[in-house]
């Protein structure tokens, strides 16, 4: 087994409910732009400063909002993807430059006496102050706020506030809207890390664009509005951005606007005496579209606008706070003991949050809308990680993720006909559908995309008991996944007739195309069984809504008989020898991997070595046989289970941002705690500590759900069996107890998690059922449920 990781130094205050700095420092941008930024799962503000100088990265973006682009391959084969598709950093909104006595604001020169910046999970809002020396000796009070609405999906409203403390000034502040995608401002400094200036490439990083994206359609200023808008060279979306307005200050303020193709300014001048403040609220909204014009989405920007201005910034704050109350309320885990890891926790939980809220049926990126790495692409992480979360504590939200993947059906029909498949393929990596993994080995062969899409499906029916998300939806995503693995596998001729799947990639993309990976058939029985049950259920309970479905997909009965006949026979790898499942058939046969000789400098090793160097050996990025036993438990034995984790814990190089998450549920199931609440740091603070050095190029979000999950599922140890639900409690030494929120059926559950055991109580709603020692119980207003602890034999 693993030592524990000592957890580094953290430079931040500890505080359950927020994220605060008291010192500003330029060594981490990339890393502090992520970790306080702030959106709605539709807009998200990196933490630039408002004064818009020296950064990492500045960003704004909106889900989905993408340019698609050729991709070129240097040997090109039939069925290679052909469309890049990359998300747009969208005009800058955040710019409010200050001069005082015409020197501008610059942080990281700058003479600041104090500063605090602070994140709050309660309310949502960015806050910054401090006081500035001029180098005129004049001290300045700076204050600012930012949020981008829960509540309002295409509105963000920031504050700021200027006060002179010493001498009389002329005060400027320059608020702008400001192409960046196409020309950054003077203070830009190129960084090696994106791969400006040297040629350094990360996979994880965002492609860069040579030539313009965005086309100027629009720019203009009526009124009190200010658009501008603009439409993608080649995939022809449309965005418009609109910024408005309220100036509150005790002096004269002189007023000018100015707008260009890309750079749009009202900047306020104000002849200021000490004491004076002036204060700007700024307004901004943003639409975007596949087809609308521009000028149509500029007229939405106006009334979006109008409208948040007319309600006033005291109202967006009031609704925000009301919306995180609400999201605290079902999602919140109150860690005791552990003041520092309740504060990482919710971060994490906030992250979710913010990637989620206000989808409107967009998917949610592997870094949600905090940066643009991996392109902005949609991958299995929500379905696998951030779904579950969704389905238990915001249903709606998890209802709205998997209809984007069902709108997403036509598109991925023809990708498996493509590659001479039945049914429909999921895109590994996407943002408009099409599959956009150049690098096939690691994207395309991840057919297990079909069973994570049918696994967020399960655990979101299992939670909701939404038969009409089934009729309508549901069944067709189920009968086409499970055409495509019926399809893909294939019975042997030797004689047993087992069912194989050849030339796939499991999870742990450090061994790729390979027969029989493990994880890659345990989830595609699953996906086969659950179809074939289901549709079953779905003829019996509504033989109408069936007869529309059997039309719409051509089904025939005999199918759902292929389906458990493929399940039945599926060949599930196991050697009888070490008593494991291999990874895959040949698993077991490769070289081990020169852990001694492979210095910490070399990690992650996609970074350091050939693919083909690593597919070589006998070494992971994730260890996916471990995933199996989370995601589909019921099929191993708790013998199988602690040998598998004993036999790949100490092969796996947690290169992957998911591993540790996954490996803290394991460990705790299987009753290693001291090494569960290792792994469980590790992802608790993936992000807070930048432990994969990556996370300037945005939030690890399913690693947040993972975070969750490693609570709910591992230490908790809840169990969905779809009539019930079960819990094997296992409290860490290290925490005196946590407590958090189920909501299933519409009925919301608190779990009180102890030492000895954990307590259920229905908080709202009807009876739960649930299975404690082979006992049926339920959970009801005036029975709650007590569990007691079991000791791992």
């Amino acid at each position: 087994m693993a030592n524990p990781t000592p957890l580094p130094e953290y430079r931040f205050p500890v505080d359950p409910w927020r994220l605060t700095e008291l010192e500003y420092c330029d060594d981490d941008l990339g890393h502090t732009e992520t970790l306080f930024a702030v959106g709605n799962g539709y807009i998200g503000m990196r933490a630039n400063p408002e004064e818009g100088r020296n950064a990492h990265s500045h960003g704004t973006y909106v889900n989905g909002f993408h340019e698609t682009w050729q991709i070129k391959h240097a040997e090109n084969a039939y069925g290679f993807a052909t469309t890049g598709q990359t998300i747009v950093n969208a005009p800058d909104a955040k710019l409010m430059k200050l001069y005082v006595d015409d020197e501008p604001l610059l942080l990281e020169s700058a003479e600041l006496i104090n500063y605090e910046r602070t994140l709050d999970f309660r309310t949502g809002e960015l806050t910054r102050g401090f006081v500035w020396r001029t180098p005129g000796g004049k001290r300045v009070r700076v204050a600012s706020t930012r949020l981008v609405s829960f509540e309002h999906r295409h509105v963000a409203a920031m504050t700021f506030e200027v006060t002179l403390l010493d001498d009389a000034a002329p005060i400027v502040i320059s608020s702008q809207l400001m192409n960046r995608q196409d020309g950054e401002d003077e203070y830009h400094v190129p960084n090696a890390a994106l791969g400006e200036g040297d040629g350094t490439t990360d996979p994880r990083q965002a492609s860069q664009f040579a030539d313009r994206v965005l086309e100027p359609m629009l720019s203009e200023h009526d009124g009190d509005n200010t658009v501008l808008g603009y439409r993608c060279v080649n995939s022809e979306m449309t965005l418009a951005v609109g910024m408005q307005h309220v100036v509150e200050t005790t002096g004269a303020v002189d007023i000018e606007h100015s707008t260009e193709d890309d750079l749009a300014k009202t900047v306020f001048t104000v002849e200021a005496q000490p004491g004076d403040t002036i204060r700007i609220t700024k307004f901004a909204s943003y639409h975007s579209s596949t087809g609308v014009p521009a000028e149509e989405l500029a007229d939405r920007c106006r009334r979006t606008l109008q409208r948040a201005a007319d309600d006033g910034l005291d109202q967006l704050r009031s609704e925000q706070q009301s919306w995180l109350a609400d999201f605290w309320a079902a999602s919140d885990i109150e860690l005791r003991g552990d003041d520092r890891a309740q504060q990482a926790l919710r971060w994490n939980l906030f992250q979710l949050a913010q990637a989620s809220a206000r989808t409107h049926e967009q998917g949610i990126a592997a870094k949600a809308v905090t940066a643009g790495g991996y392109d902005g692409h949609y991958f299995w992480d929500t379905e696998v990680y951030v779904a579950p979360f969704l389905a238990y504590t915001n249903p709606q939200a998890a209802r709205k993720v998997l209809r984007f993947r069902w709108q997403m059906l036509d598109t991925a029909r023809a990708r498996a006909k493509m590659l001479s498949e039945n049914g429909a393929l999921y895109p590994w990596r996407t943002i408009n559908g099409e599959e956009a993994s150049a690098y096939y080995a690691a994207g395309t062969a991840q057919y297990h995309i079909n069973a994570a899409v049918v696994f967020a499906l399960r655990r979101y029916l299992d939670a909701t008991g939404d038969i009409e998300f089934l009729a309508h939806e549901g069944a067709e995503i189920l009968i086409e996944t499970a055409r495509m693995w019926a399809d893909l596998g294939f019975y042997n001729t030797n004689g047993s007739g087992s069912f194989h799947i050849h030339r796939v990639t499991g999870p742990d993309e450090y061994t790729t195309v390979v027969n029989d990976n493990t994880y890659t058939n345990v989830m595609a029985r699953f996906n086969l069984r659950y179809a074939a049950r289901t549709v079953r259920f779905l003829a019996e309970w509504n033989p109408e809504m069936f007869e529309h479905v059997q039309r719409s997909t051509e089904l025939d009965l005999g199918e759902l008989d292929t389906w458990d006949a493929a399940a039945d026979a599926m060949h599930i790898p196991f050697d009888e020898e070490l008593e494991i499942h291999p990874q895959d058939s040949e698993f077991l046969d490769l070289e081990p991997w020169d852990w001694e000789g492979t210095p910490p400098d070399k990690y992650p090793l996609l970074l350091n070595f050939h693919p083909l160097v690593i597919y070589r050996h006998r070494v992971l990025k994730q260890a996916d046989v471990v995933l199996a036993m989370f995601l589909r438990g019921e099929q191993f034995s708790e013998d199988q289970k602690r040998r598998n984790f004993d036999y790949y814990d100490p092969i796996t190089t947690g290169d992957s941002s998911l591993s540790a998450c996954v490996q803290a549920i394991v460990a705790a199931n299987v009753g290693y705690e001291e090494l569960a609440v290792d792994y469980f740091q590790q992802a608790l603070y993936l992000d807070l500590h930048d432990s994969h050095n990556n996370t300037a190029d945005g939030v690890h979000i399913a690693s947040a759900g993972g975070v969750w999950a490693g609570i709910v599922y591992g230490f908790a140890g809840l169990v969905e069996r779809g009539d019930f639900i079960e819990f094997t409690p296992r409290l860490p030494a290290a925490w005196d107890s946590i407590t958090f929120h189920l909501t299933r059926h519409g009925s919301k559950v608190r779990v009180d998690l102890d030492h000895d055991g954990c307590t259920l109580t229905l908080a709202d709603g009807l009876g739960v059922p649930l299975r404690v020692d082979g006992e049926r119980l339920v959970v009801s207003a005036d029975n709650p449920v007590r569990i007691a602890v079991q000791i791992n034999k």
